[in-house]
């Protein structure tokens, strides 16, 4: 058990890491100016197989670093890390990617605003992107159960611009790059569903949390930035591939009973246009949209089969 500086809340932050010890090292470098304590850094590397754990210990030998065999995806290996935090006796834990940078204050805002919401079962920061730090990624995230898709509010415009959103409010759920959720949350819904591997477990803790009585916040007084899928790549084939059959499932599992057909089909018939305009059109007759066109194809195969988890080879 460690021991908490001036009775403030034990925070965990768990750090998933694959292949990407660059990103990782940055992430913490940022996380070393935070103004919050006591709040314990955690990385679980997901089976790398290019030394992104000794070059991770290089950097901060004193360092604590699960290391797993293989690559169980973004949920289950964040759940080791949960499962690590909760048995160390932390009050919250901070989801946060690799390839994301913290602002000072942030972590400390997050926490004495959940301090604040007795219900509050999950709490997020206003989130830019690295590469652009005027422009939003997320102030907050939100569902649309008639279309069949999720939204980050505010995504790519400048932060110059006058915003309605400056104060804090409820959402439906957080961008899993950075997420703060409650230990009484946790003991009740537990860590990320693995059937999605990667991409939607964030969406289906929002969706838990409103079910069982917990409120989602969205908190812009905290501050972060996000490079947006640094390992695997924004529109690589397989973060294409969970986005398109975890959304399916997401919506199948989750949609209200007089909007679950319509959510599925639409995804479904987007996705085919989609398909159909890689194959016909000239412009993307080459190998990266060939990739992209088989990755959902067989995004659309697994749904229908019902092949979750990690995608089959």
């Amino acid at each position: 058990m460690i021991n908490q500086a001036h009775n403030q809340p034990l925070v965990y932050v768990i750090i998933l890491n694959w292949n990407n010890a660059p990103d990782t090292i940055e992430c913490l470098q940022s996380l070393q100016t935070s103004n919050y304590q006591p709040a314990i850094p955690l990385i679980v590397d997901n089976g790398s197989t290019n030394g992104s754990v000794e070059e991770i210990r290089e950097n901060f030998p004193s360092i604590d670093i699960i290391e797993l065999e293989e690559n169980l995806g973004y949920a289950a290996g964040n759940n080791v890390g949960i499962k690590h935090a909760m048995s160390d006796g932390a009050d919250y834990v901070l989801i946060l990617n690799n390839d994301t940078l913290v602002s000072p204050d942030m972590l400390g805002e997050l926490i004495q605003f959940a301090q604040s919401k007795p219900n509050a079962g999950i709490v997020g920061p206003r989130m830019f992107y690295a590469n652009q730090e005027d422009t939003i990624f997320a102030e907050g995230s939100f569902i649309d159960w008639g279309k069949g898709e999720t939204y980050n509010r505010g995504m790519f415009q400048n932060a110059s611009i006058e915003r309605e959103t400056s104060t804090p409010e409820r959402v439906d759920f957080i961008a899993g790059c950075c997420v703060l959720v409650s230990r009484k949350f946790l003991d009740e819904v537990g860590g990320f569903d693995p059937i999605y591997f990667l991409n939607f477990e964030d969406v289906d803790w929002g969706i838990k949390a409103w079910r069982l009585g917990y409120e989602v916040w969205y908190t812009p007084d905290s501050i972060m930035w996000h490079k947006v899928s640094g390992t695997l790549g924004q529109s690589s084939p397989t973060n294409t591939y969970y986005m398109t059959r975890n959304s399916l499932l997401f919506f199948w599992r989750n949609s209200p009973l007089h909007l679950r057909f319509v959510a599925v089909g639409t995804i479904f018939l987007r996705t085919l246009r989609r398909i159909a305009a890689w194959s016909i059109k000239p412009q993307y007759q080459n190998e990266r949209y060939r990739k992209l066109r088989s990755a959902n194809l067989n995004a659309l195969r697994d749904f229908v089969i019902g092949n979750f988890g990690q995608m089959k080879s």
